[in-house]
């Protein structure tokens, strides 16, 4: 499998399937006993979401937050603080959270973001989920590495399906917008250098199902050992 991803990022070429269960228990180990909150951090249609989803299922007592629920109508990366201060920090303090972002009481959004007392592992999944205000506030990061191309074919599809930003040609300019903060700011950033563990989310293989594919990074890269899956965002 050859992925290849954007300018910065160093390519992975040795990837292994391995059974998700086994992957998402190596984190449980990782991440040790008590309230814990993983990021699940990748670029843009990157297969982040999916993801999420799939360890929260295969773990007992998880839940996940999506950045883009934060981030709603309030800022594509200026949202760390409301982050910590609305979910991160009464979930570290044992507390429910029911938090409504900054774009949702200005435009009236409906709800809020909840997470219940007895959540022991929060997995926080979206575009810069790992940034470096937050390390203080993860147990563990995984980085999901995607073929540049075939994740904004995919964002894009799937941004269009939704109608999210408009029609195909809105979706488009506004995917381009979103780059063009998203480049420079995971250039500077570099998560994946931090990761726990690193993920393709992106790939041609069919795998069989409830597997993910672990991959390892070139020497010198980041952690001596990485997973990865194909997943939608």
């Amino acid at each position: 499998m050859r992925i290849t991803p954007a300018s910065g990022e160093p390519p992975i070429d040795d990837w292994t399937v391995r059974p998700l269960a086994s992957v998402a228990a190596e984190l449980v180990d990782r991440v040790g006993p008590g309230r814990r909150v993983v990021a699940v951090d990748g670029r843009g249609g990157a297969g982040k979401s999916t993801l999420a989803g799939r360890l929260a299922a295969a773990l007992p007592d998880a839940a996940v937050v999506g950045a883009d629920d934060i981030a709603w109508n309030h800022s594509i990366f200026g949202w760390s603080d409301a982050l910590v201060d609305g979910v991160l920090r009464p979930y570290r303090a044992g507390a429910a959270v029911s938090y409504r972002p900054p774009g949702w009481v200005r435009h009236g959004r409906d709800g809020a973001v909840e997470v219940a007392d007895t959540v022991r592992l929060l997995i926080v999944e979206g575009v810069g989920a790992s940034r470096t205000e937050l390390i203080d506030w993860l147990d563990a990061s995984i980085w999901v590495q995607s073929d540049f191309a075939e994740a904004e074919r995919r964002g894009i599809a799937r941004d269009i399906a939704s109608g999210v930003n408009g029609d195909a040609e809105a979706t488009t300019a506004f995917w381009h917008t979103w780059m063009a903060e998203e480049l420079p700011f995971f250039e500077a950033d570099r998560p994946w250098e931090r990761a726990d563990l690193i993920l393709a989310g992106t790939s041609t293989a069919s795998l069989p199902a409830g597997t993910v594919t672990v991959g390892r990074p070139p020497r010198g890269s980041g952690p001596p050992t990485a997973a990865s899956e194909e997943a939608g965002r």
